[in-house]
């Protein structure tokens, strides 16, 4: 069975991978939890595809494997689509959920936005050692709700009430929020990309 390396230290991410990936003939495994070193890939491009493309093209040749890695993030229209690629540190380096949370909270009402519509993104890309990176995109439309909600999943789960729900998805939790989110959008597409690759 082929195992695909999965490049993040988020341990949510990990298990979203294994849950959605489940179907697929191929094993699942951390990057991280494989490697000595995994030392960060500088995310300097400007979109999130360049950024995912960069990370797994650098991790598959670094290790001489095949790597998904993906980069993701919440575009809040009213704020011309911030805080997009810089979603993991938007309040700062150290990578707080909470205070990342109480930003978005907090432009918001400066602006006094009546338009708290959003999407989360989320661009996925595999490499293999001196292959072509396959990419796929997925978003998952919504709108910033006015205070935190919930106890399940991380990041800007707690104030992020996706399109056709009455309850943000950290309310909703992993089993609704697997089939709906940005992520699994990406990685329907990417399982269709692979399911030729991975059975020869």
């Amino acid at each position: 069975m082929k195992t695909i390396y999965v490049a993040t230290t988020n341990k949510g991410k990990i298990k979203e991978f294994e849950q959605i990936l489940s179907g697929l003939s191929v094993e699942i495994e951390s990057l991280q939890d494989h490697v000595t070193n995994m030392e960060d890939v500088e995310e300097t491009g400007v979109t999130f595809e360049e950024n995912a493309v960069l990370k797994a093209k650098t991790y598959a040749k670094r290790h001489n494997l095949a790597v998904i890695a993906d980069d993701s993030g919440l575009e809040v229209d009213a704020l011309n689509g911030e805080p997009g690629v810089y979603s993991a540190r938007y309040a700062g380096e150290e990578k707080s959920d909470d205070a990342n949370i109480e930003k978005v909270l907090t432009k918001l009402d400066e602006k006094n936005a009546d338009d708290r519509s959003a999407a989360f993104v989320c661009v996925m890309a595999y490499a293999e050692p001196g292959e072509e990176v396959l990419t796929t995109k997925g978003k998952c439309h919504g709108k910033i709700t006015n205070e935190r909600r919930g106890i399940k999943g991380f990041g800007y789960d707690p104030i992020f009430q996706p399109d056709g729900y009455d309850q943000t998805l950290s309310e909703l939790g992993s089993t609704v929020k697997n089939e709906i989110s940005h992520r699994r959008m990406a990685l329907n597409d990417m399982v269709k990309v692979l399911s030729e690759k991975v059975s020869g």
